[in-house]
């Protein structure tokens, strides 16, 4: 019963799919974090859905990259992307650690924000629109990996003060079980992403994970759950972008 409470807190909290009401308490929050990842396992599965039915219905690339490029966000509610647009106006202000964080709880869309979420759309579609080889595993892996990352983030980085429920959730975790067992799923992704044909997609991943760690210690002085959405949106895209560019370098080769 306490393993399906805690699958229903993770979706209730990271995704826009209807879920039984429950009571959170600490014991059901405590490995939430761990069943974040079947979030992105059901969005990896939708998406694939998607690209079957373009097959189907012999739908432009046009419209299987527009599904690719939106479901992840009405899945999600958009609560990922929220986060990547706060982060975006903060960091704009190149303000001091104390004045971003008083941004990212500004509930007002800046110029910046906008900006930012419109030519992340526009990239995104472009990379889905484009991808040569649509590989359904892979694809799966890295919206697994992507929220597998964000959680060991929220395990392994230190936390800002008042992080709201993000806190909350580390909080209730044990952390160091939760570290070991986050690894652990990391490293079996990033095996599923190389038997895929996506080990491509493991650098930017990476990449992208650090610099959420110098963000996170340099410019905002903690983990904030904004910041793990900037994390989450930002190496999806780098990582759908990469494979699309290998891709297409396989092609010349």
């Amino acid at each position: 019963m306490v393993v399906l409470q805690t699958i229903i807190v993770a979706f209730s909290m990271y995704s826009a799919l209807p879920m039984p009401q429950i009571e959170w308490t600490r014991e059901n929050m405590r490995w939430s974090l761990l069943a974040f990842p079947l979030v992105g396992a059901v969005i990896g599965g939708v998406c694939c859905l998607w690209v079957y039915l373009c097959g189907l219905l012999g739908l432009p690339l046009l419209a299987r990259g527009a599904g690719l490029a939106v479901l992840p966000i009405l899945l999600t509610g958009g609560i990922h992307m929220d986060g990547y647009a706060d982060v975006a106006d903060a960091q704009a202000s190149h303000a001091e650690p104390e004045k971003k964080r008083e941004i990212l709880k500004d509930p007002h869309l800046g110029a910046f924000a906008a900006i930012r979420i419109g030519v992340y759309l526009i990239v995104s579609l472009a990379v889905w629109t484009s991808l040569p080889d649509f590989r359904g595993w892979a694809i799966v892996c890295l919206f697994l990996l992507s929220r597998t990352l964000s959680a060991l983030s929220l395990a392994c980085f230190p936390l800002a003060e008042g992080s709201g429920l993000a806190r909350s959730f580390a909080e209730a975790a044990d952390r160091t079980r939760l570290r070991h067992a986050l690894i652990v799923l990391t490293v079996f992704l990033s095996a599923g992403l190389i038997l895929t044909g996506g080990a491509v997609m493991l650098l930017p991943a990476a990449l992208v994970f650090w610099r959420c760690y110098r963000m996170a210690t340099v410019d905002f002085s903690g983990l904030s759950g904004d910041l793990c959405g900037w994390f989450l949106q930002a190496s999806e895209l780098w990582m759908a972008l990469t494979l699309c560019l290998f891709e297409y370098l396989e092609r010349l080769l």
